[in-house]
């Protein structure tokens, strides 16, 4: 039996998704979401804006060929984090839908990168970068917590985070 890589790369997403989120809701309950705790980083909620704007683009872009950047609503910018939230989970909602249309062929085809002019790549290349991204970012949100004076979650719980 060959190796399901699409399922296994979703699923690995989905668990550090449910990770990231725990983590913002940490950020949020202590009141520290759209805090600059250190000069020259952002909020956590531009990072998940960030990630969340990402994943929306390459996903519209191989299951719907529509390379557009689109952006976060401006109202989530100054929203209720939980309205923020939701937002999140309907881009990841939007994935999980078109996640079975996309080929696998399609995913490992040479192409040229469409919204940053960064170099020719695959559009796993691409997804791996926006994985990283995201994990980058939580990290980030780890030194806020901890410059919070709050323990983090442990980075290997994923499967039993709840939502």
């Amino acid at each position: 039996m060959e190796f399901d890589w699409k399922s296994w790369f979703l699923d690995v997403w989905e668990e550090n998704r449910r990770l990231t989120n725990f983590v913002a809701r940490d950020l949020d309950a202590a009141e520290a979401m759209d805090k600059q705790p250190v000069n020259g980083m952002r909020p956590f909620r531009e990072m998940l804006f960030e990630i969340w704007g990402i994943e929306n683009a390459y996903l519209r872009g191989l299951a719907l060929d529509q390379w557009k950047w689109e952006g976060i609503p401006d109202e989530l910018r100054t929203a209720p984090i939980q309205e923020a939230l939701a937002y999140g989970q309907h881009v990841r909602e939007q994935t999980r839908k078109l996640w079975p249309s996309i080929s696998m062929e399609s995913l490992t085809i040479m192409r040229s990168e469409p919204f940053w002019g960064g170099p020719d790549g695959t559009a796993m290349s691409w997804l791996t970068y926006a994985l990283e991204n995201e994990i980058h970012h939580r990290g980030q949100g780890y030194v806020y917590l901890r410059l919070l004076g709050k323990e983090p979650p442990a980075f290997f719980v994923r499967t039993d985070v709840a939502e």
